[in-house]
């Protein structure tokens, strides 16, 4: 009998031995049974099993071949997750694992973008743009607004608003960046019964940290006295000149010394130029110009006797004051000569600029103060301010006040706005030099003390903020831009004062930059060429891009009230000529011509007739008063 699946004996122990294991496929025999089992059908069953013992051990002995030669090294699988990270799906696993762990990745997945669609949909409780305070958007205007009322065309019209679109997202954003101001002015504050002006400076770099320290310093030059000192626009590198031809450009900060050179002739004034690179020393004679190394580059004869000098760095214009009177600006970027002046005011050696506008200020002995542009050969201004001579001027970053110093011992503060005078304080002497720090500080230089005022442009103070007493006369101080520092030189060499709330906490790196590399430096370089303003936009108000109206009226009366002469025209009919000479073009030449010739005549003729009844009328004027020279007589009123 045929029988599908039977059972062996002895099966049963190979049944609990493979118990918990993974079920394999059944297998099938074929045995034929006629009552007992015959000999040669337990033979058989016998070697199959057998054999299947010895192809499960060769399978075993495989499979762990295997696993040695693969160890350590699975076969994995990587998945981006939503999240930006990178999960890894071993293979070795079961399949059943890893399409677990595929379906979790995919469910992340969709939550996330349920999650981004959600945010998106999410409406802004406070819509629009974050609310700016007036008075901080009033710190950053620039003037007013150009108006598009005198706008000759649509284009000009569109330019003019594009303009002042770009000026005020400026404004804005100039205002809102504020936030990322992290410094802090300082300032100074005595204890109780102590006033500000009875602390030493040994007090004050006592109580400082050492990097602070190191920013007061002396040096005691004794030969080459008095010196002057001038930092550059970012206040990193200082220049000393002393009156008996000593010239040294240094880094203070870091107390190198760039270069160290005696001219043998006196020196009257020094001053940088756009960069540290190059600076301008007004020797005896002439005007010299030399780099940062000492070496000569130009001497520039047309600047001759000159006592004080100043730079416009957005023009790159060099100004000068000479001891004749004259008033001089030189373009350095091409070495040409703008403008020159003869003021006819005798000895210009008081001179500063204003910040603000680029004219300049000069004080003379009559105790009158006078504005100049190179644009007109007159003063802009002249104003009395003393009854004896102007010692020194000095205005204020913004260009708003003005600080004169005179003989008659007094200093005054001017509003130029609107040209009043606003304080006048009695000090002690006449103040021989006068600075403006960048937050409104003002030093006075009163012989050998030197003196710091706060806040005494807008109210009236009645001691000093600071004082110092120097080893000798000072000769000019100034402050240092964004450091609390104020550079004083004297007979005895120069002396670097700290002044705590002098300067600016925050600086713009793209403006000047005191720690810009080489190829920073050069950069700046080309933008400012690039940027340079020309001259003739120098004037004592803002009103670049307006129309002057009087001017503009005026100039249309003056054209009509000129009477042209305009003859008829005659009637003139060409003569037929022959040989191609009475085509269309030749025959109008031919009109043209004797036309314009007869007009050339009649004008000839009238203006004739106006000269000669002019003289008529001039010399019966003579033959009436009977004596020709009694038109030189003066009129009696």
């Amino acid at each position: 009998m045929d029988v599908l699946g039977a059972q062996k004996p002895g099966d049963e122990g190979n049944k609990n031995k493979n118990k918990g294991k993974t079920p394999t496929k059944p297998k099938r025999y074929f045995a034929v049974s006629t009552g007992a089992p015959s000999e040669q059908s337990n033979v058989s069953s016998n070697d199959f099993s057998q054999k299947q013992k010895t192809k499960t051990v060769v399978d075993k002995q495989k499979n762990e071949s295997l696993k040695q030669k693969h160890k350590g090294t699975k076969s994995k699988r990587h998945i981006a997750d939503p999240g930006g990270k990178v999960k890894v799906f071993d293979l070795s696993s079961s399949k059943k694992m890893f399409q677990q762990q595929k379906r979790e990745h995919y469910r992340m997945k969709a939550h996330h973008k349920e999650v981004e669609e959600d945010y998106r949909k999410k409406v802004d409780p406070f819509p629009g743009e974050a609310a700016i305070p007036a008075d901080r958007l009033k710190k950053y205007q620039r003037g007013k607004l150009t108006t598009t009322k005198w706008a000759r065309s649509k284009l000009a019209m569109g330019e003019i608003r594009k303009r002042e679109k770009k000026m005020k997202a400026a404004v804005k954003q100039a205002a809102r960046s504020e936030y990322l101001l992290t410094e802090e002015a300082g300032y100074l504050e005595g204890d109780d019964g102590t006033h500000t002006t009875n602390i030493s400076q040994g007090d004050i770099v006592e109580a400082v940290d050492i990097t602070s320290a190191q920013k007061h310093f002396e040096l005691r030059l004794n030969e080459f006295g008095p010196y002057r000192a001038q930092y550059t626009r970012n206040g990193r590198f200082m220049l000393m000149g002393g009156a008996k031809g000593h010239i040294a450009a240094i880094d203070w900060l870091t107390k190198k010394l760039l270069c160290e050179i005696n001219v043998m002739e006196t020196i009257h004034d020094i001053q940088w130029l756009h960069q540290e690179t190059m600076y301008a020393v007004a020797q005896k004679q002439w005007t010299y110009i030399y780099d940062n190394q000492g070496i000569e580059l130009h001497c520039l004869k047309m600047v001759d006797s000159a006592l004080r000098l100043e730079f416009l760095p957005f023009h790159f214009l060099l100004a000068s004051s000479s001891s004749k009177g004259y008033l001089s600006w030189i373009d350095v970027s091409i070495g040409e000569k703008v403008a020159g002046h003869a003021t006819g005011l005798g000895r210009l050696d008081v001179m500063c600029q204003n910040p603000n506008n680029a004219t300049l200020c000069l004080g003379h002995s009559g105790g009158t103060v006078t504005m100049w542009s190179p644009n007109v050969k007159e003063p802009l201004v002249k104003m009395l301010c003393h009854r004896h001579g102007v010692r020194s001027i000095a205005v204020d970053p913004q260009g708003k006040y003005i600080a004169t110093s005179g003989i008659d011992r007094k200093l005054k503060i001017w509003d130029i706005r609107n040209y009043k005078m606003l304080q006048s304080y009695q000090i002690g002497i006449g103040a021989s030099s006068l600075a403006f720090s960048q937050r409104d500080m003002l030093a006075v230089s009163k012989g050998n003390i030197v003196e710091v005022y706060k806040d005494c442009c807008r109210q009236t103070v009645t001691s000093p903020y600071m004082s110092h007493r120097l080893p000798g006369s000072v000769l000019n101080v100034q402050f240092c831009p964004y450091e609390d520092v104020l550079g004083v030189g004297h007979e005895r060499g120069f002396e670097s004062l700290l002044i705590p709330g002098a300067g600016e906490p925050n600086f713009d790196a793209l403006e000047a930059n005191p720690f810009q590399s080489k190829k920073q430096r050069r950069q700046a370089e080309v933008k400012m060429l690039l940027d340079k303003i020309p001259a003739d936009m120098i004037h004592l108000n803002d009103r670049i891009g307006e129309i002057d109206i009087k001017t503009f009226k005026q100039r249309i009366e003056l054209t009509n009230s000129i009477k042209t002469l305009k003859p008829e025209l005659m009637d003139y009919t060409p003569k037929y000529k022959m040989k191609g000479k009475n085509k269309g073009r030749k025959r109008e030449q031919r009109k043209k011509g004797v036309v314009e010739e007869d007009q050339r005549k009649a004008v000839r003729r009238e203006m004739k007739k106006k000269s000669d009844t002019a003289r008529g009328n001039q010399h019966n004027q003579h033959r009436d008063s009977g004596n020709v020279l009694n038109r030189f007589e003066r009129t009696q009123s």
